[in-house]
């Protein structure tokens, strides 16, 4: 019979490799696949396996956990049926709404006093890292996990997946606030710019892993988006740091 059920955790074609060879121990289970990108894992087995079996599977790797509730005794879930064939719209559509978002209240932040592009750009990067730093701290150790799979400092450093959605707040505020312009810019420009060089590595080796961007909340695969995203910090830091200059 098969088996698909929901589990958290994964982040890379590694994860999919582990889960597949521990759920394949489970005695009754004669083949298993995994998918990262849809969070799924399908068995087939001679017999039904229940959840504290599967749990017992993935004991000693708790990164891999077992959504409570989300055993589904059909041969596809509603989760899988619902992503399958997703168009390009649909699969960025939640970074394209908060991107909208931020973009629209910024612009009519400007609409009293008249627009001034620094104090427009101050704001639109305000809300940017607010927001973004919000769904990164969500999940903490799911971002952390996330961002060591590409990060150039994360890879080395695990702590530095965990201090940087504080860095994106602290940005957040300051840019908010307006505090010490010229050192928060710089400060930004070397931070996106070394975040940077590990989003264009993993797109251009064509990693299938998912961006960090939005924490572990939305599964949105790494692609050229986040490369523009990330660039964007970049060239508006830089020009805010040579208009203070």
């Amino acid at each position: 019979m098969n088996q698909t059920f929901q589990i958290s955790g994964l982040t890379c074609t590694g994860c999919e490799s582990k889960v597949k060879e521990l759920l394949s121990k489970i005695p009754q289970v004669t083949g298993a696949k995994v998918d990262f990108k849809l969070g799924l894992a399908e068995i087939e087995s001679k017999s039904k396996i229940g959840m504290i079996e599967l749990k017992n599977a993935l004991k000693d790797y708790p990164k891999y956990q077992i959504i409570e509730n989300g055993l589904i005794t059909d041969n596809i879930s509603p989760k899988m049926e619902s992503i399958i064939g997703k168009s390009w719209m649909e699969t960025y559509k939640p970074i394209l709404l908060i991107f909208g978002f931020i973009l629209g209240l910024s612009l009519l932040s400007e609409l009293k006093d008249g627009f001034q592009t620094m104090r427009w750009m101050n704001h639109f990067m305000a809300g940017f890292f607010l927001v973004f730093s919000f769904f990164k701290l969500l999940n903490l150790r799911g971002f952390a996990s996330s961002y060591s799979m590409y990060d150039i400092l994360a890879k080395r450093f695990w702590i530095w997946g965990f201090i940087y959605p504080f860095l994106e707040l602290g940005l957040g505020i300051g840019y908010f606030l307006n505090l010490f312009p010229i050192g928060l810019n710089f400060f930004n420009l070397v931070l996106m710019s070394i975040s940077m060089v590990g989003v264009v590595w993993a797109v251009f080796q064509k990693q299938e892993i998912q961006c960090a961007c939005l924490g572990d909340v939305f599964n949105l695969p790494m692609s050229t988006v986040t490369i523009i995203e990330d660039g964007l910090m970049v060239l508006m830091s830089g020009w805010m740091l040579i208009s203070l200059l």
